[in-house]
């Protein structure tokens, strides 16, 4: 996962959504949320590309697509930069993707035959336990 005051990278291989779709959705998200703000630079290809474990042309396609949309702009020699351009996403858009990221996790969370009890209980720890990372960094 990358260094990113209020993002950390990540992919899922089994989505079935390509790594730079993904890469860019999590940029956009980070952006209409507020945890990027203008101006606010990206890891460079090459180090967000070893903490993911990638091709560096993967996370190099995720940022050419990401400035020809207007959301990034590229100084070269000095990095990736969150462009001016307003980004917002709709409530319906957000509750799809956790929808999208939810259903496979409780899927498989029953076929286990772990009851829903258990299931949220495991989800509040971790989540309880991520945000206490968080806030020791």
């Amino acid at each position: 996962m990358a260094d990113k005051p209020g993002i950390a990278f990540s992919l899922d291989p089994k989505s079935g959504v390509p790594y730079y779709k993904q890469i860019i959705l999590q940029v956009e998200f980070a952006i209409a949320d507020g945890r990027f703000a203008t101006g606010d630079q990206l890891p460079t290809v090459r180090s967000l590309a070893v903490d993911l474990k990638i091709n560096p042309n993967t996370v190099a396609r995720a940022y050419n697509e990401m400035e020809i949309r207007g959301i990034v702009t590229t100084q070269q020699g000095s990095g990736t930069y969150i462009s001016d351009k307003p980004l917002r996403l709709t409530e319906v858009e957000r509750e799809g993707m956790l929808e999208a990221l939810v259903r496979p996790f409780i899927s498989r969370a029953l076929s286990y035959g772990f009851s829903l009890d258990e299931v949220t209980k495991a989800v509040r720890d971790a989540f309880e336990g991520s945000e206490r990372k968080e806030e020791e960094t």
